[in-house]
């Protein structure tokens, strides 16, 4: 079995990776950790391409540090573009079993008004999707 983890630049989401760990173990599932920047134009981006992508090579990177502190191995991957359209990508390029996501973090209106990446990957997805809630 093998495992895409979506992960967010968002902090205080390590619960998401606790939760992909634990369900590796279980089903002796391989990892590739994936985080986007979420910058579709750099011209309309508030910060350049750069700072977005710092932020998602950190969030990738401390994915795979806590899979790894729970014994597992475990890849991380950066990409650009919108989370689930790329997530998605991934994920068929990785030809994944699952794809695990966190919910969303934000308020029920903003998410209806702006879209949710969870909810997205749940449309587009190659495989099945597993949404884990936040504690």
């Amino acid at each position: 079995m093998h495992i895409v983890l979506a992960v967010s630049t968002e902090t205080g989401t390590s619960w998401v990776t606790d939760g992909a760990a634990d369900f590796a173990r279980k089903t002796g599932a391989s990892v590739a950790v994936v985080s986007v920047d979420e910058v579709e134009l750099e011209r309309l981006a508030a910060a350049p391409r750069a700072v977005y992508l710092e932020q998602a090579a950190r969030a990738a990177g401390e994915a795979v540090d806590r899979l790894e502190q729970a014994g597992l191995v475990a890849t991380a991957t950066v990409l650009s573009g919108r989370a689930a359209e790329r997530v998605a990508e991934f994920a068929g390029e990785q030809q994944a079993d699952v794809v695990v996501v966190g919910a969303s973090s934000r308020p029920a209106l903003t998410s209806r008004l702006l879209g949710s990446v969870p909810r997205a990957l749940v449309q587009r997805a190659p495989c099945p999707v597993l949404v884990l809630p936040a504690p």
